[in-house]
């Protein structure tokens, strides 16, 4: 996985397109600290995070949830 720079990102941009073709990912580092603030990654992959199976322990357990509790999927798997 290759890390690059906000800077680099932007001008390398086409190189990061064809490493995507290819199936690779690209971390995006910011600032001094050079921080990671996100991650391209092949469309494909994307698709295959998105499948979140849940239910597997229907009839085993049960949960209930405050009316004002909110949440989105991706905070509770943290993905």
């Amino acid at each position: 996985m290759k890390v690059l720079s906000v800077g680099e990102f932007k001008a390398k941009f086409s190189e990061v397109v064809e490493s995507l073709l290819q199936g690779k990912e690209t971390v995006v580092s910011y600032g001094k600290k050079k921080e990671k603030i996100g991650v391209m990654i092949p469309y494909k992959d994307y698709q295959k995070k998105k499948k979140v199976q849940l239910g597997i322990l229907k009839g085993k357990v049960s949960v209930e949830f405050a009316k004002d509790f909110k949440m989105t999927v991706d905070e509770f798997l943290k993905l």
